[in-house]
């Protein structure tokens, strides 16, 4: 170990200069300082309460070089030049407060960073007035919880090139590498760009997650199994396609046995999903840019539902009818029902990469960045929540200049749509009649088949549009805008 320390006892003038400093040492900024200081930086250390800096050196100091600070001024005193300073506190004003407290302290082409989740248009805002003062700002979309920060996350940094060209080695060496040995870190664009990718990264999950649990729900409620026996179903998944963490941790999940009751976790553990935020975030900014995520909309309408209104969710199970129109039909375990399950679940998973992609390419056109699709599936193959084998082949889709304007239409998911759909419109069909619901897996679905439909029901809403309020409408056989006259005679005019 080889802690200094810029206190009274020890003066700066005899501290050796660190490469990066972190402020903020909760258990995410704490695991990606000692991430750095386990690939050979030194690393400053910075706490508010100077409690946990040395709580972190008592238990983890041995592990390399760091040095103790104890004020803001200490932290900038300490660093090298460009200065690197990574804050890792609460989202939101204490980010702000941080900012503020390090402008005057710091110099011209130094660099701010904020791997936390911040939303990305406060990170826009933060670029824009951290320039004003000559310095760096860099929002950071950092994936992989507290393992992923000790042991390699999926880094998605946007900001400057330039801040890049000193920040992005450090962070690429720290991140988690794929198969083929590349870096799951990568410049992703200026201002908010890294920190929107990181926000639509949560989104997949929050509909990742949905699905697994609509499938655990079809399992037991249709076909019997307990979660001990789902447990051995998501592992023999898991060497299939559907190949994840989150297939992964959810054999894990199922497997436990509560030690207090006896009884499986899963059945001791409150049905209510909370979120943090960054769920809600992706579903309004998509509502901004148009873009229809519908899937990843009902994961977080899904949570909401079963967290909101305990109270209105204890009355319905005794009042609301059920109205089934089918009994099960399905033995315990019946293997063509669980496989169709499999499949459903891959499709709707499908969906859920294909609309988070197709919402960062919108993201791209409204922004003007320029969001590499293949180089962004790529930083997710290792160390975030949705590393997946499927991240493989979205990245070939979008390779070079033939990329597909939805990642469905990519000619290996067309094939593999094929074989999966029937089973999904069964599942679907099934579980409706039977009343377990399946938000996502219907809603992609309907995605789906929105997407494959000749005519969809819009010419008539856009018929009423224009019959209240003159909003005029499009023919299909030539150009122009145009309206009818639907209190007067109700001919048609052209309007453009």
């Amino acid at each position: 170990m080889a802690v200094e320390s810029t206190s009274p006892q020890n003066s700066a003038e005899n501290v050796g200069k660190a490469q990066i400093g972190v402020t903020g040492l909760a258990v995410m900024g704490a695991n990606l300082a000692r991430n750095l200081a386990r690939n050979g930086y030194t690393v400053a250390l910075h706490n508010r309460t100077s409690a946990k800096t040395d709580d972190l050196l008592s238990k983890h100091g041995e592990e390399g070089n760091f040095v103790r600070t104890e004020t803001l001024q200490e932290l900038v005193d300490s660093l090298e030049r460009p200065r690197r300073i990574l804050i890792m506190v609460k989202a939101g004003a204490p980010v702000d407060s941080v900012i503020e407290s390090l402008i005057p302290l710091l110099d011209r082409d130094d660099i701010i960073i904020d791997g936390g989740n911040s939303y990305f248009k406060d990170t826009i805002r933060r670029e824009k007035e951290c320039a004003e003062h000559g310095l760096h700002f860099v929002g950071v979309g950092v994936s992989g919880g507290e393992e992923g920060a000790l042991n390699g996350p999926s880094i998605m940094p946007g900001g400057s090139k330039q801040s890049y060209q000193s920040l992005g080695p450090m962070l690429e060496k720290i991140s988690a590498k794929a198969d083929d040995g590349a870096p799951c870190c990568a410049w992703i664009d200026t201002d908010g760009a890294g920190h929107f990718v990181k926000m639509v990264h949560n989104g997949i999950e929050y509909a990742d997650m949905q699905v697994i649990g609509e499938a655990y729900n079809l399992l037991r409620s249709v076909a019997g199994l307990e979660p001990q026996e789902q447990a051995e179903v998501f592992k023999r998944w898991n060497t299939t396609d559907l190949n994840s963490y989150l297939i992964e941790i959810t054999s894990e999940v199922l497997s436990q046995v509560d030690q207090k009751t006896g009884k499986p976790l899963v059945d001791v553990v409150v049905d209510q999903a909370g979120q943090k935020g960054t769920g809600r975030w992706t579903v309004q900014s998509a509502l901004d840019l148009g873009s229809p995520v519908s899937g990843i909309a009902e994961s977080v309408f899904a949570r909401a539902l079963s967290s909101s209104n305990p109270e209105a969710r204890e009355q319905a199970q005794e009042k609301l009818p059920a109205g089934l129109i089918a009994s099960t039909g399905v033995a315990k375990g019946d293997e063509e029902f669980v496989e169709d399950v499999r499949k459903a679940l891959y499709a709707s998973k499908l969906v859920s990469y294909a609309q988070g992609l197709d919402m960062l390419a919108s993201a791209g056109a409204e922004f003007g960045w320029d969001l590499k699709l293949d180089t962004i599936a790529s930083l997710w193959r290792n160390g975030c929540i949705i590393r997946a084998e499927l991240l493989g082949e979205i990245m070939e889709a979008y390779k070079g200049d033939n990329a597909p304007v939805n990642m469905l239409l990519a000619p290996g998911f067309l094939e593999t749509l094929e074989d999966l759909l029937p089973s999904w419109r069964r599942v679907v069909s099934k579980a409706t009649a039977l009343g377990v619901p399946v938000p996502v897996f219907a809603s992609s679905l309907s995605y789906y088949d929105g997407l494959r439909r000749d005519r969809l029901p819009a010419a008539l809403i856009q018929g009423q549009r224009d019959f209240f309020g003159a909003h005029t409408y499009q023919r299909v056989d030539e150009p122009g805008s145009f309206h009818t006259l639907w209190s007067e005679d109700r001919s048609e005019i052209q309007t453009d």
